[in-house]
């Protein structure tokens, strides 16, 4: 009797054959956390090992939201998730690459504000495009879709940062030293007139000085930071996504901007009236 193929593996090797690329990184990545998780393991680390196991069930993100929405992630696109999730998990908490750079946090924002734009773009792209639907969307409304797509993830995300340093008592919005604040808490009068205080160079608690130079903000600036860089990000690509959907998909835009918007799977394509095959 011949042996049937295993679906899985000859999924596997498909996939392995059409993406090449973004399969050799994301074996890559896998083997380095699987290394740090046995490592964290026998150090006893096990917070750090619980967030390289979450690494490691995200990174199966991409494939299993192709799987269940039906749709093709370019590989461009998949290979900077399985990255962004390794340099926010791995490098950024583990590696404490957000208190060593600076700017570690804000650029991935802004990837966060671009990637979540395209995502959100694809979505009502490709509504628009299924002939089965009533209606049509215009170029403007799809880019505007996108970018609220786009913020909305980025507040639900400051949201959950919010939660878990309330609830859980972590630093995910991280704190700011600044030198100047007004409030109307210090105003003697009680008239809501707002008091500034300027050139603060230390600040006591509990009788103790911090030795911080300033005043110790707590979340307020990180939060409005990385939601404006969200902004940027997802501005950017509504930009270009109304410039592709305005020329449909030609010229340089449309080079570009096919490396980062998910499609259909080929089987569930709309078809395409014969009149605008040429569009």
């Amino acid at each position: 009797m011949k042996n049937k193929p295993i679906p899985g593996w000859h999924s596997l090797c498909q996939r392995i054959r059409t993406h090449p690329v973004v399969f050799g990184v994301y074996v890559v990545l896998r083997l380095i956390v699987i290394g740090m998780l046995a490592v964290n393991i026998v150090q006893g680390d096990y917070e750090s090992a619980f967030v390289c196991g979450l690494v490691l069930v995200l990174f199966l993100a991409p494939s299993f939201i192709e799987r269940k929405l039906r749709i093709e992630i370019p590989s461009v696109m998949e290979c900077i998730i399985l990255l962004f999730i390794f340099a926010a998990e791995i490098l950024g908490e583990l590696g404490s690459y957000y208190l060593q750079y600076p700017y570690w946090d804000t650029l991935l924002h802004v990837t966060n504000g671009f990637l979540c734009a395209a995502f959100g773009f694809s979505l009502v792209d490709i509504l628009s495009r299924n002939k089965q639907e009533k209606f049509r969307l215009s170029p403007f409304y799809v880019a505007l879709a996108a970018f609220c797509f786009s913020m909305t993830v980025g507040v639900v995300w400051e949201f959950f940062e919010y939660g878990m340093d309330c609830l859980f008592h972590t630093d995910m919005q991280k704190d700011t030293v600044i030198h100047l604040i007004s409030t109307v808490e210090l105003d003697p009068t009680a008239s809501n007139q707002a008091v500034i205080l300027e050139n603060i160079q230390a600040v006591t608690v509990n009788g103790r000085e911090l030795g911080l130079g300033g005043y110790l903000d707590i979340g307020l600036h990180d939060t409005m930071a990385d939601l404006l860089v969200n902004f940027v990000g997802a501005v950017v690509f509504s930009v270009i996504g109304y410039v592709y959907v305005k020329q449909r998909g030609r010229g340089p835009s449309g080079r570009f901007v096919r490396h980062f918007i998910p499609e259909l799977s080929e089987e569930l394509l709309p078809d395409v009236p014969q009149e605008n095959a040429g569009e």
